[in-house]
């Protein structure tokens, strides 16, 4: 089996995935910006050849990189990034060569807001009313349709960037004023929750979740957007019967194969209301932290299911794991030696954050594991009280 890892360096900690696909007896085949020589040791052996293209948003390029090493190598048999902002290269290059995975077609319904939100409607999962947003005209629809308040996104966009939070005719005005009428804007209903959970996995070849898990955000993105707060978040020990029933309703009706996904929901008393799909897994270092919850290994976990092996899931309870995070900037109560020292047994790695994620998220993760989930809030205050 030939596969083709767009960015292997980057982010450095989605390097295992390479690794253990290698580990497989897989011939792995990378294409990213970075000479040769700045690879880490470890992907350097794991790679079977390298080829460097001046720039990855280059698609012409990085075609003709691929036909070399379609050339050289035989078919392809898989190509994947595994990064958010590749999404749209992995599937115009499956497009091209006729690989096995998501094609550009698949996205659409990932991709935009208002198409993500008629899949969650088919799958019966409650969601808020929303309209699309591209002309001064629909500002006033939407708002006769949805009233205030309402949160406005771009329809095709990452994360809390670019978004608003209309609360008046003040807000509307301004975001008026502001929007540029080029970028197409999705409105929906604001929820007053600020509880944003999880339903989060991997699918094998056929779209059969092998995997599944749930985290709770401590903070919202738009508060960690809006106010600059520590991000915490932490993985939970169990998923509730009726989110995972939503979930796994979801993920047949997206229908996406050999592919972690990452859906996020508000929680709603005891509901859930569907936000978004993500076709991918959740940023960072998350994929560490379900890793550490549940005494698993994802890297190698995909490796297999890529190899066609399935997964094995451990026999282990799972635990809280918490990953929070920590400013350079800020001036904390609690010195981080004193923390790591109190939580020493509980402690499972310290890592910088990439600067893509540290201007939102903060610059130092912290992951910690407890069976106790009054311990692990008593870890979010400790972390982030400041003087």
């Amino acid at each position: 089996m030939n596969y083709i890892v767009i960015s292997p360096y980057y982010p450095q900690n989605f390097q295992q995935f390479t690794v253990e696909l290698a580990n497989k007896g897989i011939t792995v085949l990378g294409i990213g910006q970075e000479p040769y020589e700045q690879l880490d040791a470890p992907l350097k052996e794991a790679l079977t050849e390298y080829f460097r293209v001046e720039n990855l948003e280059n698609l012409d390029e990085v075609k003709r990189a691929v036909a070399f090493l379609f050339y050289k190598h035989g078919t392809i048999d898989r190509i994947e990034s595994h990064n958010e902002y590749w999404l749209e290269l992995d599937a115009a290059l499956r497009d091209q060569f006729h690989v096995f995975g998501a094609k550009t077609k698949d996205l659409t319904k990932t991709k935009y807001k208002s198409k993500m939100k008629n899949y969650f409607i088919k799958a019966g999962v409650p969601v808020v009313p929303g309209q699309v947003v591209k002309k001064l005209t629909d500002i006033d629809k939407a708002l006769k349709k949805i009233g205030l308040p309402m949160i406005a996104k771009p329809d095709n966009g990452v994360g809390a960037a670019a978004t608003y939070k209309l609360e008046t005719e003040a807000d509307v005005a301004q975001f008026k004023e502001e929007w540029d009428q080029e970028t197409v804007y999705f409105f929906e209903k604001f929820v007053n929750s600020g509880q944003i959970c999880t339903f989060d996995g991997l699918t094998d070849s056929e779209g059969k979740i092998v995997f599944s898990t749930t985290f709770d955000y401590a903070h919202t993105p738009l508060d960690l957007l809006l106010y600059r707060m520590d991000n915490s978040y932490y993985v939970l020990k169990e998923v509730d019967p009726k989110l995972r029933a939503y979930g796994e309703s979801i993920v047949k009706t997206f229908g996406m194969k050999e592919r972690f996904f990452h859906i996020e929901f508000f929680r709603d008393g005891d509901d859930y209301i569907a936000i978004e799909y993500n076709n991918r897994p959740a940023g960072g270092f998350t994929i560490d932290v379900y890793n550490y919850a549940h005494s698993i290994d994802l890297y190698k976990g995909y490796a297999s299911v890529v190899a066609g092996e399935g997964l094995t899931l451990p026999d282990f309870e799972p635990l809280y794991c918490l990953a929070t995070t920590r400013r350079d900037a800020t001036d904390y109560y609690y010195p981080e030696a004193e923390l790591l020292d109190k939580y020493r047994s509980q402690l499972k790695a310290v890592k910088r954050m990439p600067k893509a994620f540290a201007e939102l998220q903060g610059d130092t993760l912290y992951m910690l594991t407890t069976p106790d989930r009054a311990q692990m809030e008593q870890m979010i205050a400790d972390f982030s009280r400041q003087k």
